[in-house]
């Protein structure tokens, strides 16, 4: 494929979120138009996720430089038994391995069997070449999300400012409310109190959080596509009342809910998930919490107390938007609190 023709296509095809990752495109992939259109393909019309594409785009991209370090440039000649060596090399099977991770491994491989795949279907390839090989086990029965006990959790909360004291021409002390303390606490106590993922929380819009019947609820829009409404619980019907009324945002109701800090008013500025995490690490710190927590630990949090409070699994998946019930179940932690006493009871 001529070079003008293949940078015809990438200009036109590759979405700005791939071009960003690698100047270039793999190689391996553009022998020619058909090839490279397919591909491109494979990350636009195939996958929406944008964290799906970046990860996989990445796997692909290392595969196709692996390739051609070792002579393989063309497609065609890519056997099972290549992806294997490259599959064994990731885990560190060899002199040249690298060591990642179980589930690292496990994406590069499913990333490389799903774009062969959309080869295969665009008759580009005959034959799926990643398709016999077989990955490393993997089983998770518990997450690794670090989560807060109810009462970490409740002094998180208790420990954001929302209101600061000023002084009156005559001397008095008024208190008046703190904008981006009363954003933070709603924004946390969202995700405690919904189980939501901080992505579906922060693509809330003012108009996700209303009333139906005598019950307030929030709308959110959570993975795959699926708009998934939650009640509110009392505590955060008052913080995000608070807020929104603090801020002043009632009436835009196609405005963000949650804004960086400056743009609470005027022209809206929606917070993106490092605002979040650093936020939630400031709050933690300042709190006095030790755990190394994230923006997915409320998540957890939230999860882990319903179930200690006599919640049941099947609730919580339905809660939480969950596609199967295994999910929930990583973040049933209620078997981590295993008591010094059991301990000592190793009589050794």
């Amino acid at each position: 494929m001529s070079p003008d023709v293949a940078s015809e296509i990438v200009a036109v095809n590759v979405p700005r979120s791939l071009a960003a990752l690698n100047g270039e495109p793999p190689a391996l992939f553009l022998p020619n138009a058909k090839t490279a259109e397919r591909f491109f393909e494979f990350f636009t019309a195939d996958i929406r996720n944008k964290n799906t594409r970046r990860a996989y785009y990445k796997a692909v991209c290392r595969f196709s430089e692996w390739c051609g370090g070792r002579g393989l440039r063309d497609l065609a000649h890519v056997k099972p038994m290549h992806v294997a060596a490259y599959i064994e090399g990731l885990q560190g099977e060899n002199p040249e391995g690298e060591g990642f991770s179980k589930p690292t491994v496990k994406q590069h491989l499913a990333a490389l069997r799903m774009l062969f795949d959309w080869l295969v279907l665009g008759h580009v390839l005959d034959v799926n070449p990643a398709h016999a090989v077989r990955g490393p086990k993997h089983r998770v029965k518990k997450g690794k999300t670090p989560v807060l006990t109810k009462d970490e959790a409740r002094a998180l909360l208790d420990s954001i400012a929302v209101t600061r004291k000023v002084k009156r021409a005559d001397g008095t002390e008024h208190e008046i409310p703190l904008l981006t303390g009363l954003r933070d606490r709603a924004l946390i106590g969202t995700m405690l109190y919904t189980f939501a993922r901080v992505g579906a929380v922060l693509q809330m819009d003012v108009r996700d959080y209303f009333t139906q019947g005598r019950r307030s609820r929030v709308r959110l829009h959570e993975k795959g596509g699926i708009e998934h409404e939650a009640q509110c619980h009392h505590n955060l019907e008052v913080y995000l009342d608070e807020y929104i009324a603090a801020a002043g945002i009632a009436a835009d109701k196609d405005g963000p809910l949650f804004r960086t800090t400056g743009r609470l008013t005027g022209t809206p500025h929606r917070m993106t998930q490092p605002d979040a995490y650093r936020m939630i690490q400031r709050r933690a710190k300042k709190a006095g919490i030790k755990t190394q927590i994230g923006n997915h630990s409320m998540r957890a949090t939230g999860i882990t107390a319903y179930l200690k409070n006599g919640g049941t699994r099947e609730y919580a998946q339905a809660m939480a938007a969950h596609s199967s019930p295994r999910t929930t179940e990583l973040y049933d932690r209620r078997a981590d609190e295993i008591t010094l006493d059991e301990y000592e009871k190793v009589g050794i």
